[in-house]
């Protein structure tokens, strides 16, 4: 199917309208040999509350933002890379059922279908184009992803100290390392995880300590490692990085829930054939 609409107008024409719709807040779409498959609006669990969100469905990325004017207007265009997703079933809940998760290195998140047979049909479709890329650029299928947030009203306490209880002036703040919701005592230190962002991040207290285990043991067997270099080659010393047999020349080269926002008369999400 992707082979049969790459380089068609059809296809053309409706990446163009994904364009058109996020305006110059979104970021180009089309590039040789990309499909748009699919589309649809999806509910994603946000860290207030579950909001709906438009999501499309492309060969090789997965592409979601807000509504403004469906089929009109988005904005807060997100661009996730398919070959860094991995999906997760989850069970129902009392408030929101067909959930599933997206599991990324930069973010992780919840969403919900309108319908068993919507959710069958976007994990099959998102599935089939992982898999496919990941065959493509000879890949294995990621492993680290990054922790979801634990929406603000799933906890009124703390749940680290589980003594601390938010209130309008004692505010939520979430831990990047585990998601979970603590209190600015328990979350005071911040840790640099080039993964997620290049600034250091609010983490817990707990997950502060775990970090920093983690770092001095890299850093005891980079040191172990180098001592074995050392006694095998007498007189090696780490590189600097710096090419001093290069001219200048060389360098200088260098460089809301109970909101309906359907019809029973549209449907809620397509795929393209």
């Amino acid at each position: 199917m992707v082979d049969h609409l790459a380089n068609t107008e059809i296809n053309s024409q409706r990446i163009a309208a994904v364009e058109n719709c996020f305006g110059a807040s979104g970021q180009p779409l089309a590039v040789p040999g990309r499909v748009l498959l699919g589309e649809g609006i999806l509910t994603k669990e946000c860290r207030k509350k579950p909001k709906p969100r438009i999501f499309f469905l492309f060969n090789d990325i997965l592409v979601y933002g807000s509504i403004v004017i469906n089929k009109r207007k988005y904005n807060s265009q997100h661009i996730i890379p398919l070959e860094d997703v991995t999906l997760e079933m989850l069970p129902d809940t009392v408030q929101v059922k067909n959930r599933w998760m997206i599991k990324t290195s930069k973010k992780s998140f919840v969403v919900s279908a309108a319908s068993l047979t919507e959710r069958k049909e976007w994990i099959s479709h998102l599935e089939e184009c992982i898999r496919h890329l990941l065959m493509k650029m000879g890949r294995q299928p990621a492993t680290e992803h990054a922790a979801p947030w634990i929406p603000d009203k799933a906890t009124d306490i703390c749940m680290r100290c589980t003594q601390t209880k938010f209130s309008t002036l004692t505010r939520r703040h979430h831990c990047r390392k585990c998601g979970f919701v603590v209190c600015a005592e328990c979350s005071r230190q911040r840790f640099l995880m080039p993964r997620l962002s290049p600034k250091p991040l609010r983490v817990c207290n707990l997950c502060y300590r775990q970090l920093l285990a983690e770092k001095k043991e890299e850093a005891e067997a980079d040191r172990r490692q180098l001592e074995l270099i050392r006694s095998a080659v007498p007189g090696y010393e780490p590189s600097s990085g710096d090419d001093s047999d290069k001219s200048d020349d060389d360098k200088a080269d260098q460089w809301p829930a109970d909101t309906e926002f359907y019809t029973s008369a549209v449907p809620w999400s397509s795929f393209h054939s």
